[in-house]
C-alpha cells in the first residue's frame, strides 16, 4: 500500500437521519421545502429528521411526522426501501429511507416548510440536497 493510501483524514461525525417517502393513493410522493433560516433552505426533501439517542429510525420517523406534519403512522406501516450515504463538508449523512402508504391525518406544514405532492417521474424537477438525489431513480423504479 502506498503512503498516500495509508494516510488518514480527520474523523468525520456520522449523522443518522431517518426519512420517508409518503405515498398517497394517486402514487404521488410528499416533498417538503426547507424553510429560510435552515441549512440548504429552498431545497426539497423527503420528510423526516435526526434519530435521537435511544431511538430507532422508525420511532424517529413516527415522532418527526407528528411534529413536522401533524400525522400519525405506525412502525408496521414503514417499509424499509433504501438508504443514502453521503459526505458533506462537516459530517457524513447516513439516511435510511422508508416508504409509507398509511397514516392518520392530513399532512400540514408545522415548521414553516412548503409541502408538495409530486409524481415520481417529476421528482428531478425539484432541487434536492445531494444525499437525496440518488434516491430518485430508486423511487421511480419502485413505484
Amino acid at each position: 500500500m502506498s503512503d498516500q493510501a495509508q494516510q488518514t483524514t480527520a474523523p468525520v461525525k456520522t449523522v443518522l437521519v431517518s426519512a420517508v417517502a409518503l405515498i398517497d393513493k394517486e402514487g404521488r410522493i410528499l416533498l417538503a421545502q426547507r424553510p429560510e433560516g435552515k441549512s440548504m433552505a429552498g431545497l426539497w426533501e423527503f420528510p423526516g429528521g435526526k434519530v435521537e439517542v435511544g431511538e430507532t429510525p422508525e420511532h424517529a420517523l413516527i415522532r418527526e411526522l407528528q411534529e413536522e406534519l401533524g400525522i400519525d403512522t405506525w412502525e408496521s406501516c414503514l417499509a424499509p426501501l433504501t438508504f443514502a450515504s453521503h459526505s458533506y463538508e462537516k459530517f457524513h449523512l447516513l439516511m435510511p429511507l422508508f416508504a409509507c402508504r398509511k397514516w392518520d391525518g392530513i399532512p400540514q406544514p408545522r415548521e414553516g416548510q412548503v409541502l408538495k405532492w409530486v409524481r415520481p417521474a417529476d421528482l428531478r424537477d425539484y432541487p434536492m440536497p445531494p444525499a437525496d438525489i440518488p434516491l430518485i431513480p430508486i423511487l421511480r423504479d419502485w413505484l
